[in-house]
């Protein structure tokens, strides 16, 4: 055995212990772990799965964990479709009595309450401020376009 100048312990096949008690072969490859016991391939996984394996696992993973993914963003696109409907019926109503399209105290009570929903989700509550006065600059927009007598908005609308 012989001892480098870094530290490194070198043995008569090659393998080098380094100052941290990690073993290793010819290739730098770890080949067992200091302490605990276990031994790692040369792909470093514990378990002794390949990479190869371990590539198709997560692929797996990712493709199981997308596909729910795109299965809720089609239901928020089915929800905020249900929501616009509503609020495309309150831009009528709104017109057919010379309400306002804006109403200020409402919304500042949609978006007290929709912090208080995020932050019970665990959403962070600027985020969903954010989506709320997104969509309610839209339903104005919709519900001004109504007053003005433009009838029919295609697209979103919400309040």
């Amino acid at each position: 055995m012989t001892t480098s100048n870094t530290g490194d312990a070198t043995d008569d096949s090659g393998d080098t212990t380094d100052r941290t008690g990690h073993a290793t072969d010819d290739t730098g490859n770890a080949n067992a772990t200091s302490g605990s016991g276990n031994a790692t391939s040369d792909t470093g996984n514990a378990t002794g799965t390949t990479a190869t394996e371990a590539d198709a696992a997560v692929r797996a993973e990712l493709a199981r964990l997308r596909d729910s993914i795109d299965n809720i963003d089609a239901a928020v696109v089915h929800m905020l479709a249900e929501r616009f409907k509503c609020t495309q019926q309150v831009g009528h109503l709104k017109a057919a009595h010379q309400l306002p399209p804006a109403d200020p105290s409402r919304e500042a009570q949609q978006i007290a309450r929709l912090r208080r929903l995020a932050e019970n989700a665990k959403l962070d509550p600027a985020f969903a401020e954010k989506l709320l006065n997104f969509i309610i600059a839209e339903v104005i927009r919709h519900h001004e376009s109504i007053a003005d007598g433009a009838g029919q908005v295609t697209g979103a609308t919400g309040e």
